[in-house]
């Protein structure tokens, strides 16, 4: 396999692995719950191990590395800024677990999906299916929402999700 530079849904492979926890998976299962071909899994599972964001065995994320790939990378790896307003599913601190802990924003963000369930400001995902696999999975849809939270959100936002984000990587580690 050459050498490529890293996807966005690279990003989205190793938030499902961490939000599959201790369960075993299978680089099908991450297909079929991302709605990822198994070859671009394949690949990404690759470009993640030569980032140093998974190990030789690309089965195990190094938490550490993504946690701080997160914070201080993916705003400037996957910029985004809010576009027009659509209907979808929410996102970023229109979404669980920040909408419960901020209350004063009056902008909502949304995925554009058209069996969302508000309407708002539209953040593309780092891949198009994350609607689709975050409804099927609370933790990863809480996972992707306060990544994006970092990618769009101010300061306060931001720095609340990062605080979230922490607590929710590092959660079998206490």
């Amino acid at each position: 396999m050459k050498l490529s530079l890293m996807r966005p849904h690279d990003v989205v492979v190793l938030l499902k692995i961490v939000a599959l926890g201790h369960n075993q998976w299978r680089s099908i299962d991450l297909a079929n719950q991302l709605f990822i071909s198994p070859s671009e899994i394949s690949e990404s599972l690759f470009r993640n191990k030569l980032a140093g964001l998974i190990d030789d065995s690309k089965k195990k994320v190094y938490k550490t590395s993504l946690y701080e790939f997160l914070v201080y990378g993916i705003k400037y790896f996957s910029p985004q800024r809010p576009g027009e307003i659509s209907r979808g599913m929410p996102t970023a601190h229109s979404a669980p677990p920040l909408s419960k802990l901020i209350k004063s924003s009056s902008t909502i963000y949304v995925w554009p999906d058209e069996n969302g369930s508000v309407r708002g400001e539209v953040i593309e995902p780092l891949y198009p299916t994350i609607p689709k696999a975050a409804k099927m999975d609370r933790a990863f849809y809480e996972l992707i929402a306060l990544v994006d939270a970092i990618r769009v959100g101010k300061s306060r936002e931001s720095q609340i999700a990062v605080s979230e984000l922490k607590k929710r990587i590092f959660i079998d580690e206490k």
